[in-house]
């Protein structure tokens, strides 16, 4: 199976968010492998805190060298032994793989040239990586790629990989991040439904429109929820407010097709990732650092991004 991480803005938790549920997926027994495709910043390795990764690797065998054929075979780091983290480090008992294909350093977005060998050099992109889709799938029980923000080349390279006729019995599933704000409620709307989004992009490189939206679902993080007791210092005013504006929000969700329906799952606000994006362990939230609530959410999104019933019957 195949996930496929986009947002429309950046700062949507995007990446934080896509690394966290893999580690989760990891540790329910998957095999998974995470592909960072955000060219311009591939900053996957400092989330799963690989030190010689953390912007992209230096030695040319990250992900924009593999798909330009610099390089025969693209890096594999393996999370549990290379991590620079002790509560992460080792693999757990029954816990699955967790391999990451990192960027590299400076490597940016692919430029087009002109003339008949724009096409040329977009059908060599899409053969390397319909490749590359293959062998993981092979390989891992989950592949999960994280594109960069808006529409671009790495966005439409995966929507032309998938509608190829040897990925049609293969799972693929998008997954749309947004914060719960007003422009970003909008920007993820705009970004499914608005002119060169994704559904019209995937019927234009061939998929069946309608089956393409019954596979993508959207994603809230930094959620705050006006309910709980952790808003009991808000002044009675403040309490009305936030109360008015989650309404106004969950209307202009179900506005721009972005409501419950199609939601997947949200994520609280949490101030340990708001400090620092990285993974979160069981043992920081054992030890007050990190909301538990924000870990079971990866849990819950780790377990429903593969459940099938789960999107069957949203």
């Amino acid at each position: 199976m195949f996930i496929f991480a986009a947002s429309d803005k950046g700062g949507t938790g995007r990446s934080v968010t896509s690394s966290n549920l893999l580690y989760r997926s990891a540790l329910q027994g998957n095999d998974v492998c995470y592909l960072d495709f955000d060219f311009g910043s591939p900053t996957a390795g400092a989330i799963f805190g690989i030190e010689r990764a953390e912007n992209g690797i230096t030695d040319g065998t990250g992900m924009h060298s593999y798909l330009q054929r610099t390089v025969y075979q693209p890096a594999k780091i393996d999370v549990w032994a290379e991590t620079d983290r002790p509560a992460v480090r080792h693999r757990p008992a029954g816990a699955g793989r967790l391999i990451l294909l990192p960027g590299d350093v400076g490597g940016g977005d692919f430029v087009d040239v002109g003339g008949d060998a724009v096409s040329v050099k977009r059908q060599a992109l899409v053969d390397q990586c319909l490749d590359l889709f293959l062998k993981l799938n092979a390989e891992f029980s989950l592949c999960l790629i994280d594109l960069s923000a808006g529409r671009n080349l790495a966005v439409e390279l995966a929507l032309r990989v998938t509608a190829a006729p040897a990925m049609r019995n293969i799972t693929s599933r998008w997954l749309v991040f947004h914060r719960w704000t007003r422009q970003h409620v909008v920007a993820a709307g705009n970004l499914v439904a608005g002119p060169r989004g994704l559904r019209e992009s995937a019927e234009k490189f061939g998929h069946d429109p309608e089956e393409f939206m019954d596979n993508l679902r959207f994603v809230r993080t930094a959620i705050i929820d006006p309910t709980t007791e952790t808003q009991r210092g808000l002044s009675a005013k403040q309490g009305i407010w936030l109360h008015d504006s989650n309404e106004r929000l969950n209307k202009l969700a179900g506005d721009h097709h972005v409501g419950r329906s199609r939601l997947l799952g949200s994520v609280p606000l949490d101030p340990m990732l708001q400090w620092q994006e990285q993974l979160i362990t069981d043992s920081e939230v054992a030890d007050g650092i990190a909301n538990p609530k924000t870990r079971d959410a990866f849990n819950e999104l780790a377990g429903r991004i593969v459940e099938q019933k789960a999107w069957e019957t949203l």
